[in-house]
């Protein structure tokens, strides 16, 4: 789910801003990913943040803003470095957070529309 693979970028690759390029910001391309994922406080905030729960970062903030068409369109704006990060979200989220991979895809999925487009690539990241 490309939601999730986004909120993970959220997470730590926020992307809001378009630039001219095409692409999203890179402005945040340098946050470290494993050490949001990796600490509960952190990963607690970003996804308090995207499910309207908590207060919001600024780099959540333009996450937030930027995941419905990053969803919609297949991250096509995204840059490599967001992609890969976006990659490693979902996997952590799948695998370890189950719990915070519901929730958001409750609030960014809620007719599985997203779930079924990215099923494949979803399915790819399950450890069995």
């Amino acid at each position: 789910m490309k939601v999730i693979i986004i909120f993970a970028l959220a997470s730590c690759v926020a992307v809001a801003w378009a630039k001219p390029q095409g692409t999203y910001t890179d402005k945040w391309d340098q946050i470290n990913i494993d050490e949001i994922l990796e600490s509960q406080r952190l990963l607690k905030g970003y996804v308090d943040c995207l499910v309207d729960r908590g207060r919001c970062t600024s780099d959540a903030k333009a996450l937030k803003e930027t995941l419905p068409d990053a969803l919609e369109h297949d991250c096509k704006k995204c840059t490599e470095k967001q992609k890969t990060g976006a990659d490693k979200v979902i996997r952590h989220l799948v695998n370890r957070r189950p719990d915070l991979w519901k929730e958001l895809s409750a609030k960014y999925d809620p007719k599985n529309i997203y779930q079924q487009r990215y099923k494949d690539k979803i399915d790819s990241v399950k450890q069995a």
